[in-house]
């Protein structure tokens, strides 16, 4: 079936009462019935919650082959707790047929890619998928498709029953003896705890893992005793200084300046411009850097931003140290300066990825955003967006936020080169549709800037401005007379992953790579 992005589901998907998508707002006004976790009662006090290893804990989570568990991201390419729990699942309760549901999955999770080739475990849910997962994913070694959601859509998705987790193993850096655990105050420091908590909440059974035991009450906590099982203290639960990656990396490139710049401007000629507005950026160099030209913006029309959202950067705490910011919220932490931030400043406060982006809850932040700074993998000419698939269509990136923001945003603008190394990044049709086009507002080249067509009031205010744009069409031929239109990747007809709208439809396939044929 063609679902509204012109991709072409399987109808053998579309089974259970899943949908293809249908649209931005499709779902809009729709009932749901939330899903519970099973917990036991403890009405009879206990002394403490402490088990002497994870071994123990799973023991007493009385774990079993078909399972499902689940782990947070925001330690990113420096968790060590995934593979620590995997690992003794596997080898010394043999478990098999193992589903693994992490809001994200990366260069730290290699030692799960080797039980994907040994078929243990079967299935992985997530919110991105890279290194030797997704290279695992991609040739067709995982079982089951695959299933890749945004962070918005991770905790609907939870909350709707369609991902239920049975034992949910979250770092903390902080606990106390009865669970109340937080992301700062510890030797390792990961921040934001926001990933972790609807895991908390929907989880069976909830082990919190820590490096740093501390005194009862541990509060204000981010994962409360309340929704916490049991309490194990390991050696090293990660590496903080591996939070900040080469995607979350402040860029000195003259070419990305240069785009940040004129997204700026961009933002600084809509009416959203004023004081109080709310704006995000993503976690691209390009993106990152918008921050810094945001200040001369608002110091020349005296201006603040009301609230900044989403994952932080040390850009954006130095803006509220400036008092050119009121108020932080925070969903994860992008490198130490952030982190630090989180855990001194009262108005840099912490959100649950459900408070974030849930477009199954009551209201989240994002749809008080007025702008949105993103970056792109591929972005074709009707304004889709991929961020998961590489050029070679290997599943190497996350949709994480981007789908949730570019479609309640005012504004979302997309910051990103017309070319990256020999291939096009503006093109005819992306690999992966991520994010629709219809939520996409403005993208910003180091060739010249293209605004939808669809938002002709964008087009009003940066022609009064008298900031140059051109027709996305003509970005793509530039970048194809520059590099060359590429062939169409080749793949076989089993689909290795699903990526779900944020509503928890169906927004496309990916397909297994098929061995390229020169003939």
């Amino acid at each position: 079936m063609i679902n509204a992005v012109g991709r072409d589901i399987p109808d053998y998907l579309l089974a259970d009462g899943k949908e293809v998508y249908q649209g931005r707002f499709a779902k809009d006004g729709q009932l749901v019935k939330r899903d519970s976790p099973t917990c036991v009662m403890h009405e009879k006090p206990v002394a403490d919650k402490l088990c002497a290893s994870i071994r123990e804990a799973c023991e007493h989570c009385d774990v079993h082959d078909g399972m499902t568990i689940s782990f947070h991201s925001e330690f990113r390419n420096g968790d060590y707790t995934a593979s620590q729990v995997v690992k003794v699942l596997v080898e010394d309760f043999g478990v098999r047929d193992l589903h693994v549901a992490a809001t994200s999955l990366g260069d730290a999770h290699d030692l799960l890619a080797d039980y994907i080739e040994q078929g243990i475990i079967t299935h992985i849910e997530s919110s991105g998928v890279r290194g030797r997962i997704g290279e695992a994913i991609s040739h067709g070694k995982l079982k089951e498709p695959a299933i890749i959601r945004s962070h918005g859509g991770r905790p609907r998705a939870m909350m709707a029953g369609e991902l239920h987790v049975d034992v949910a193993f979250l770092a903390a850096s902080t606990s106390d003896k009865a669970g109340n655990a937080s992301g700062v105050g510890g030797k390792n420091n990961c921040g934001s705890l926001g990933f972790a908590i609807p895991d908390s909440q929907y989880a069976d059974k909830v082990v919190v893992i820590t490096d740093t035991l501390v005194d009862f009450p541990n509060v204000p906590a981010s994962i409360k005793c309340e929704d916490v099982d049991y309490v194990v203290v390991v050696d090293e639960i990660g590496d903080p200084k591996r939070i900040a990656s080469k995607e979350a990396r402040f860029t000195q490139d003259p070419r990305e300046l240069m785009m940040a710049k004129n997204a700026a401007d961009v933002i600084a000629a809509l009416p959203y411009f004023k004081n109080g507005f709310s704006f995000q950026t993503g976690v691209g160099g390009p993106s990152l850097a918008v921050n810094r030209f945001l200040e001369d913006h608002m110091r020349e029309k005296n201006i603040k931003m009301g609230f900044a959202l989403g994952g932080v950067s040390g850009a954006i705490c130095n803006l509220l140290d400036k008092g050119l910011v009121g108020k932080i919220i925070d969903v994860q932490d992008f490198d130490q300066t952030a982190i630090n931030h989180l855990a001194n400043n009262p108005n840099h406060v912490e959100m649950s990825q459900s408070e974030y982006a849930n477009p199954g809850s009551k209201g989240s932040f994002v749809n008080y955003l007025d702008y949105m700074v993103l970056s792109a993998l591929e972005i074709d000419t009707k304004f889709n967006v991929n961020v998961v698939t590489g050029s070679d269509g290997v599943v190497r990136g996350a949709p994480g936020g981007h789908p949730d923001t570019a479609a309640t945003s005012k504004c979302c603008i997309i910051v990103t080169p017309l070319v990256r190394g020999r291939m096009p990044v503006v093109c005819k049709d992306v690999t992966t549709v991520t994010t629709p086009g219809e939520c996409v507002d403005v993208l910003v080249t180091d060739y010249g800037t293209a605004v939808n067509p669809a938002r002709t009031d964008i087009i009003e205010c940066l022609d009064a401005a008298g900031i140059p744009h051109v027709s996305i069409e003509s970005l793509q031929e530039k970048a194809y007379s520059i590099v060359g239109e590429p062939d169409p990747l080749q793949w076989e007809d089993k689909v290795v992953a699903i990526v779900e709208a944020r509503d928890g439809t169906i927004l496309d396939v990916i397909r297994q790579i098929k061995p390229y044929d020169f003939a």
